[in-house]
């Protein structure tokens, strides 16, 4: 029998992650990464912010319902935000009740900064230090288990931190999570603090050290590592490392370094490693933010290898270049390839594999897009069905749906672009000139629905290879103080950009139904 300790997998790419820059992620997209994320067997879901949206709250209380994993919700220190994460998770089997505050002296004097909260700086602590223990009181009422977080960790007093940390757990938290916010602290400066936390708060032992690291140095493995070292056990990441400015913690590096290097330490995790590649994937496609070829663990270059005394070492002996195979992370080592000749029950059995659960209508759905991308590419790989389910999902409930488009270009005529929309049993046809053949298709659709200019940006890229690759359109839309991102993909990048705009347009149109969202503050 095994005698190292387990750490925790507290995974955040749905709350955290999702606040990286142009990632949002639609409720049907969140519950397809929850499904995969139980694959891969992490044991803690952050599902989102249920107070900052009516969408964040639907998509905590959709797989607070599915899931059969602790569920998470965070909330600000305050009797509202608390109440709302208890509703959107009250279904879950296994609730938890993620409350924060800000403790380090420049996020006090800066989002406390007013009289209320206290003149001098001591008087403003205090205040934090009530607001925290009411916070978690009043969580316990609802819920058993609590997680607080002390915003700021890796900059805030010892003595302060210490002083919070034993507060909160007298109060009823289970689990203590000690962020490095800012991606500010240095491996070894970090471990201390986790040690002197040991050292001065007298109930440690009554709750689980946390870790949430941010990456604005490059260091936040580094700091999960030393932390864990030191006594922290559980690790707060995301897959990809994605979230906000540089990210998080990646989990795919924290799990394959403590699997990797076991002969240092007496840790082990409980995540199906072969699901990594999966679920790396699976986020990158509907997030929309590319996987850096040179990645560790997931990145397409992890195991590759072009230096001819590198590939003749690999040929001889795969451990004189490769700490681990492939295979151990899900890295796969064949493409099965589907065609237009593929039936629904092979396409289905290849979604399954790569964590998307469909059947039914959906399932009819989206075949009939598979056969289309079919037609037109002849074989359909692992990455083009990512690329399709990632469209799929990113529908809105009520799209502006594409129905005819057009598109005269070249190099000795005006781009012309000639469009037909259709919003439920409506339809709207105009044509437009424009710069090229983008700028005429996205000015005919704004003259079709009497819009004046929205663009914020706009990118495409190749999303697989070879002459016939997906090309993935997403633009942003900027209305007022709002923004709104659509993707869309097709083997012709004008019909994919055409999509993408029409599907930002489809988010605003529903926003504008049920336009409650509220900006708050969702750090840590």
């Amino acid at each position: 029998m095994s005698t190292k300790e387990q750490v925790l997998i507290f995974d955040t790419t749905l709350r955290d992650g999702e606040q990286s820059p142009g990632a949002s992620l639609s409720v049907q997209e969140k519950i397809e990464i929850a499904r995969q994320l139980e694959k891969l067997n992490v044991d803690i879901i952050e599902a989102g912010f249920p107070a900052s949206s009516p969408l964040q709250f639907e998509a905590v209380q959709r797989i607070s319902e599915e899931s059969g994993r602790t569920v998470a919700a965070l909330s600000r220190a305050i009797e509202r935000d608390i109440d709302e994460a208890w509703k959107a998770l009250r279904s879950a089997r296994r609730p938890r009740i993620h409350t924060f505050i800000s403790t380090s002296d420049i996020h006090i004097l800066g989002k406390f900064g007013h009289e209320r909260y206290g003149r001098t700086l001591a008087e403003k602590r205090q205040t934090i230090l009530d607001m925290a223990v009411r916070a978690v009181a009043y969580a316990r009422t609802l819920c058993d288990d609590i997680e607080f977080s002390a915003e700021d960790a890796g900059r805030t007093d010892p003595a302060y931190l210490a002083e919070i940390t034993e507060a909160v757990i007298s109060a009823g938290a289970a689990t203590v999570n000690i962020p490095d916010t800012t991606g500010y602290t240095w491996p070894s400066e970090f471990g201390k603090k986790i040690a002197g936390l040991r050292e001065r708060v007298t109930n440690i032992d009554d709750a689980v050290i946390s870790v949430h690291c941010h990456n604005d140095l490059g260091l936040a493995v580094a700091n999960t590592i030393s932390a864990i070292e030191h006594g922290a056990r559980q690790a707060e990441c995301s897959m990809n490392g994605i979230g906000e400015r540089a990210g998080n913690a990646s989990l795919e590096e924290i799990v394959m370094a403590l699997k990797v290097r076991s002969d240092l330490h007496d840790y082990t995790t409980g995540i199906t490693t072969r699901e990594l590649y999966n679920t790396s994937r699976m986020v990158s496609s509907l997030t929309g933010i590319i996987v850096q070829p040179n990645k560790a663990i997931v990145g397409d270059n992890a195991f590759s290898h072009e230096s001819g005394i590198h590939q003749d070492g690999m040929l001889k002996n795969r451990q004189t270049y490769e700490v681990m195979t492939p295979e151990s992370v899900g890295v796969p080592q064949t493409h099965i390839v589907l065609g237009r000749h593929s039936g629904k029950h092979g396409l289905q059995a290849r979604l399954d594999t790569l964590g998307y659960r469909v059947a039914g209508e959906e399932l009819e759905t989206v075949y009939q897009r598979f056969v289309d991308v079919a037609d037109k590419k002849k074989e359909v790989y692992d990455d083009d069905l990512r690329v399709l389910m990632g469209d799929e999902l990113s529908k809105p409930v009520e799209p502006i749906e594409l129905d005819y488009l057009h598109i005269n270009s070249g190099t000795a005529s005006i781009p012309t672009a000639t469009v037909r929309i259709r919003i439920k049993d409506r339809t709207f046809e105009e044509s437009s000139t424009g710069d090229g053949p983008v700028d005429a298709c996205f000015r005919a659709i704004e003259r079709a629905l009497g819009l004046e200019q929205l663009l914020n940006t706009y990118s495409v890229r190749s999303t697989t290879s070879g002459r016939q690759a997906l090309g993935e359109a997403t633009v942003r839309l900027k209305d007022g103080d709002k923004f709104f991102t659509g993707r869309g993909v097709s083997t012709d990048i004008i019909e994919a950009s055409a999509r993408a705009y029409l599907q930002a347009l489809s988010l605003r149109e529903n926003a504008a139904h049920h336009d409650h969202n509220t900006t708050i503050d969702n750090g840590i």
